[in-house]
């Protein structure tokens, strides 16, 4: 009897045994199921991306490329290279002023002369009727006309350069000015003149050569200052030695 009562109790435990492993078996199959499933729409939502972008891509492909421009580039100026500067309209202006005045001259020199063998038959014939004056009104009208347009044409000759302006700018400022600021600058204050950034750069480099103005680069960008008393004097007492020397 109590043989087969252990056999009965070992086949309980093989029969328990068993049927946990097939529920544990069985759990796992159905965990493993469900994760090839996720797995497989992962793979079917990939494989359908890879076909939008590889249809993007031939579109991209086959589209023709705009034909590109090429911009022009502007050259560089070298350091410490000075360029002339185009001439001022206002020096064109002077100089027509100039030549008119002269004009002017050159055909008041002959009515003058004229004048003079007329001025004295008047002389004679007031000597012979001393009763009859003739006055000199439009004689006294050309003297005071040319008495007031010889201020008005020494004003405009009297105008500063572009250089004692930029000069006096930087001796103004107690920071380092840009070209394209002291022409600004320079425009507001005087809008009467036509200022040109490139002019001014020109005009600032050859103040650097004359050691009369001092350059400054902070990255790409250039500064200028006015130069102390002393550096600007230099050049001019060079320039002085020179001149007594050839005398």
């Amino acid at each position: 009897m109590s043989e087969n009562a252990s056999a009965n109790e070992l086949t309980s435990q093989y029969t328990a045994q068993v049927t946990a492993d097939l529920e544990r078996n069985t759990k796992e199959q159905e965990r493993l199921s469900a994760e090839i499933t996720a797995l497989q729409q992962q793979l079917t939502a990939l494989e359908r991306d890879h076909g939008v972008l590889v249809s993007i891509q031939q579109a991209i492909d086959s589209a023709p490329t705009p034909l590109r421009t090429a911009e022009p580039v502007e050259a560089a100026e070298p350091a410490g290279s000075v360029t002339v500067p185009a001439p001022r309209k206002k020096s064109a202006a002077a100089s027509g002023t100039r030549k008119r005045a002269q004009s002017k001259k050159a055909a008041s020199q002959p009515a003058r002369s004229a004048e003079k063998p007329a001025a004295r038959k008047r002389a004679v014939s007031k000597k012979a009727t001393p009763e009859k004056a003739v006055p000199k009104k439009d004689t006294a009208k050309k003297d005071t006309a040319k008495k007031d347009t010889a201020p008005g044409e020494a004003t405009k000759t009297a105008q500063p350069t572009l250089v004692d302006l930029v000069r006096g700018h930087l001796a103004q400022q107690s920071e380092p000015r840009s070209a394209a600021e002291i022409a600004t600058a320079l425009g507001e204050t005087h809008p009467e003149r036509t200022v040109k950034v490139t002019v001014v750069r020109t005009t600032l480099e050859g103040l650097v050569a004359k050691a009369q103005a001092q350059r400054t680069k902070q990255g790409s960008s250039v500064f200028y200052t006015a130069a102390d008393a002393s550096e600007a004097a230099a050049p001019a007492q060079a320039e002085k030695e020179p001149a007594t020397a050839d005398a």
